[in-house]
């Protein structure tokens, strides 16, 4: 994220950690690195990472979602000693997470030295590694929350195909989001109608759900001298294990992570998280560009990666 969020001052993060996790912090540094949430360093005496993440509708909710998550990474490092996983340090209560004013919540990390990628496929060399890292995940037995086989935002995303007859006004990106939609409007119903049919093909088949990442792209993958670790665990979900395997590609992978445990893997699976994946980057820019924005950075981001969906 390029752009700082809006209603957060460094001193209300400075104040919002030391109150909530019982450190003096005295200094702090925004990070524009990462998509979703907003990254902070701090010296803490020690140096720490903090995210801050903003709900545009259901505040509370959207913390509790948050909070599920968090934990179940907490738990998966403490509990089922998975060491890859960098998970948040628990504050003065407890929590994972805590809020951050009406509608922000914070974390805190620790800061683990070490290089990410970028999104996109994992080299041919990297992939090996991350595979045993998501055995070992899709192996532990922690409480998680159950993903739907939903698509998350399809009702927004739905509603600006019914509105495409209105004038959008959120800002100066919109009305080209709606010409653009109005474009590939078929298109998108179709690639949505797709995926209703790999759903009902999924969710009717055999086969256990295993913790999965939900997003282990090279992005997420921090190397350091300690090996790989997996970052951004906001996504961690119950899940058909091919939630996270169709972003290793490669039969040969596939074949190997159904040898080592026992699971056949599903092309229609690995389909329908392919597109899951596409079909909810579109819903999120285009409700992040129906709603009132300026041209900055992330707008700008949002209105090329659409494009870059829709053609």
């Amino acid at each position: 994220m390029k752009d700082r969020p809006a209603g957060v001052s460094d001193e209300q993060l400075a104040a919002a950690v030391s109150d909530g996790w019982g450190v003096e912090v005295r200094s702090v540094t925004y990070r524009p690195v990462g998509f979703g949430s907003y990254h902070w360093e701090l010296d803490a005496g020690r140096p720490l990472f903090a995210t801050v993440d903003v709900f545009h509708d259901d505040a509370a909710a959207g913390l509790r979602r948050l909070g599920r998550a968090l934990d179940t990474a907490l738990a998966l490092h403490r509990d089922a000693g998975l060491e890859f996983v960098v998970a948040p340090l628990p504050a003065g209560t407890g929590a994972s997470v805590l809020p951050l004013g009406d509608r922000h919540s914070v974390a805190v990390f620790p800061l683990v030295s070490g290089e990410a990628g970028r999104f996109g496929a994992h080299r041919e060399q990297d992939a090996p590694q991350v595979l045993n890292l998501l055995i070992r995940l899709h192996a532990a037995t922690v409480d998680a929350p159950r993903t739907e086989l939903a698509l998350p935002g399809r009702d927004r995303l739905e509603d600006a195909l019914r509105t495409l007859d209105r004038v959008w006004t959120g800002g100066p990106y919109a009305e080209p989001t709606r010409a653009l939609l109005i474009r590939r409007a078929d298109r998108i119903w179709s690639l949505l109608a797709e995926f209703d049919r790999l759903v009902e093909r999924v969710r009717g088949a055999a086969g256990g759900w295993v913790v999965t990442h939900g997003e282990p792209h090279p992005g997420n993958v921090l190397r350091g001298p300690d090996g790989p670790r997996l970052i951004d665990w906001d996504t961690v979900r119950l899940a058909p294990p091919e939630r996270d395997l169709w972003m290793l590609g490669g039969a040969g992978l596939h074949a190997e992570y159904a040898r080592r445990t026992g699971r056949s893997v599903s092309a229609a699976a690995l389909e329908l998280y392919r597109r899951w994946w596409a079909l909810a980057d579109i819903a999120s820019y285009v409700t992040e560009l129906r709603r009132p924005h300026d041209i900055s950075a992330d707008s700008t981001a949002s209105w090329t990666y659409l494009n870059h969906h829709l053609g």
